[in-house]
């Protein structure tokens, strides 16, 4: 498809073709542009350039997809797995499910071939057996339900706090105590929307992190903090380090790693310790996903049973 720039002069190239296109929304509009499905004159373009009369602005619409993840052979670390659920040691740079940009390769399309399809379908067609989640670069515990009763019961756990979420983190410095309660409001970046931030009561949602230093790096700089979670805030320990004024180690939203003295090739996040009631009959289950080779620098700097 092409059309011809006849009117609107100066207009940005995304909001005109937003006002010839009605079957595409601005932002999908966006996407394309930015996926070089559009270009201006033959030539690739950005949604913020200024169209000029006479322009030719191609239009190339990809393939439609399929609305429901599929089922893919990726390798998964289980810990351990029953009618019911299983838990997993997500692996560092997976994302958990299908998004824009990420529509294969995910958490979700390995679960549907692992467990041929059976999983919870409160999360939807996206987000089967899926009740909560960790970033793409955060590695460890991470639990699945099988069955719609087993996913309101840890849903319910998780909004109840009346899971254990135990951490450890590498962060740039030192917080200000050896250990300490982080209580703020967390809410999403009134500028840079894919960061969240600390806010002012009433706006943002409380955010409760207990953290406690256990080594310090002094050739780098660095510090291993183990952290408690008490509720389950969008990047929640991220913001908290930050907060601190200790950024993770790696982080590519909140950090500069490139500045960082350690270089573990990571961000050094990983979802140590999951504990919560079994569903199906109550029984109290504590899990632990193997500590990544990456922490050892910092472990090795740590007092013995320190953990």
């Amino acid at each position: 498809m092409e059309i011809e720039v006849d009117g609107e002069p100066g207009s940005r190239l995304d909001a005109f073709l937003a006002s010839r296109l009605d079957d595409l929304s601005r932002s999908r509009i966006q996407a394309l542009i930015r996926d070089q499905h559009i270009r201006r004159n033959g030539q690739p373009a950005k949604p913020r350039d200024a169209v000029a009369l006479g322009d030719r602005i191609q239009i190339d619409l990809p393939e439609a997809v399929p609305a429901e993840a599929q089922p893919e052979e990726i390798p998964l670390a289980v810990l351990y797995e029953d009618d019911d659920l299983l838990v997993l040691d997500k692996a560092e740079g997976m994302v958990v499910h299908p998004a824009a940009g990420n529509p294969d390769g995910t958490l979700v399309n390995a679960l549907l071939h692992h467990c041929r399809g059976r999983l919870s379908g409160i999360g939807g067609v996206e987000r089967p057996g899926i009740v909560h989640r960790l970033d793409k670069d955060t590695s460890g515990c991470l639990v699945v339900a099988k069955t719609d009763t087993a996913h309101r019961s840890l849903v319910d756990q998780f909004a109840g706090r009346t899971t254990s979420k135990r951490y450890l983190a590498v962060v740039q410095g030192t917080p200000p105590a050896e250990g300490d309660t982080v209580f703020t409001h967390i809410a999403r970046h009134p500028v840079n929307r894919m960061k969240m931030a600390v806010v002012t009561p009433p706006a943002g949602k409380p955010s409760i992190t207990d953290y406690r230093v256990l080594s310090h790096d002094p050739a780098t700089g660095s510090s291993l903090v183990l952290c408690d979670l008490h509720t389950g805030r969008t990047h929640q320990i991220r913001v908290h380090m930050l907060h601190l004024g200790c950024p993770l180690i790696g982080d590519p939203i909140y950090g500069k790693p490139a500045r960082q003295k350690a270089q573990p090739g990571r961000m050094m996040l990983h979802a140590w310790q999951l504990e919560f009631d079994h569903p199906a009959d109550g029984r109290r289950m504590k899990f632990e996903a193997p500590i990544p080779p990456e922490y050892t620098p910092w472990l090795q700097l740590a007092p013995e049973n320190l953990l």
